[in-house]
């Protein structure tokens, strides 16, 4: 290289490869690195590289081409192969780590095939012999910085890519909660108008709900799971909008026929919600309030873990708030007897550990509007 340069018969030696040089002229950032330990290579290089319109720096070892790299942006890294101290090897994944958009092209006088491969895997674009032909390398110049531009756009456009997800995935986040605070609006429209037909459910569902909350949060369910549970329990009885007022009303005992209509009202709150099918697992919830653990419940005769934890918990809430709160026919019990009652149903009515939970809740008295013991 240096010989080619110096010859009086190569007065532009560089026309050959003018075109070449065109491609990369408009590049932003035209400054290379050029790292070997013996001068008369640096010199030729960058003598080259200035000429092609790159602003060059040089270093004579690794240590001070990683000094340079932390204080510079290069669009190209030249660096020698072997070097006395730190190798080329050792310099570039070095390198790369400071400036993750830099190029590499790796230069050496050993035709070594492993040597190229651990050069290539170590991040190098390319791998060139010494003596350097000037069309090699400005060749070489040309596809790293090409190939540089693909990864920065690459890099660019992944950036771009990760940013309109999580973009679109907050704006989906809030298009659900603006769903789900329209589906809880429409429920407090169908609950008050529900309530209004029968005096002694006023509040009713929003106690199931809070009570319900809590005994999955003392079941170990996550906060999301709870929330599904509470909003179940003030939709669970927006099906009795479709029970006659005499029925709902009546002091006395339900006859056979009535009762069967009664128990309609979880088909007709089904029937209901089902449209909102972003309520997911909570409709399953309102459909299973009724269900036994023992398969004596409605409307499907489910048992056991058959029926959704949601349901049984609701089950559960629905079954004390009824107990505990005045109705046409029957004055309301005290908790402890309600409690006392409830135990006698675990295993048989109530899944044993829901009526545990539902126990150590209302113990506590932490809900608001539930009596406690």
């Amino acid at each position: 290289l240096i010989a080619r340069m110096n010859s009086p018969t190569m007065s532009d030696p560089f026309t050959a490869i003018d075109a070449a040089a065109a491609a990369i002229a408009d590049d932003s950032l035209r400054r290379i690195l050029v790292v070997d330990d013996e001068s008369t290579i640096r010199l030729a290089l960058s003598r080259f590289l200035r000429t092609r319109g790159f602003e060059v720096e040089v270093a004579d070892s690794g240590a001070a081409a990683l000094e340079q790299i932390e204080h510079h942006k290069f669009a190209l890294m030249l660096c020698d192969l072997r070097m006395p101290g730190m190798s080329g090897l050792e310099t570039v994944p070095r390198a790369l780590a400071v400036d993750g958009d830099l190029g590499v092209i790796m230069l050496t006088a050993v035709n070594d095939a492993t040597s190229a491969t651990e050069a290539l895997s170590s991040g190098a674009f390319d791998y060139l012999l010494k003596p350097v032909e000037l069309p090699d390398l400005q060749s070489a110049v040309e596809r790293a910085m090409r190939r540089r531009s693909r990864a920065i756009e690459r890099r660019a456009t992944d950036r771009l890519i990760r940013e309109e997800v999580a973009l679109r995935t907050a704006e989906l986040e809030q298009e659900k909660g603006a769903l789900r605070a329209l589906t809880v609006s429409v429920a407090e429209t169908l609950i008050n108008a529900m309530e209004t037909k029968d005096v002694y459910l006023r509040g009713h569902s929003h106690r199931v709900a809070e009570l319900g909350a809590h005994i999955g949060l003392e079941l170990g369910l996550d906060h999301v799971h709870v929330d599904r549970v509470r909003l179940a329990g003030r939709l669970h009885d927006v099906g009795k909008i479709g029970i006659r007022e005499a029925v709902l009303n009546k002091a006395g005992p339900l006859t056979e026929d009535e009762f069967n209509h009664v128990k309609d009202h979880v088909r007709f709150g089904v029937e209901i919600l089902r449209p909102l099918q972003h309520l997911g697992e909570s409709l399953d919830f309102v459909q299973d309030h009724h269900e036994h653990w023992d398969g004596s419940g409605y409307p499907r005769g489910l048992a056991g873990d058959n029926i959704a934890l949601g349901g049984r918990i609701l089950t559960a809430a629905d079954a004390f708030d009824a107990l505990t709160s005045q109705r046409a026919y029957r004055d309301p019990m005290a908790p402890t007897t309600t409690l006392d009652y409830l135990r006698t149903q675990a295993g048989r009515l109530l899944e044993p550990r829901v009526y545990e939970a539902l126990r150590t809740v209302v113990t506590r008295g932490a809900v608001p509007g539930i009596p406690r013991v």
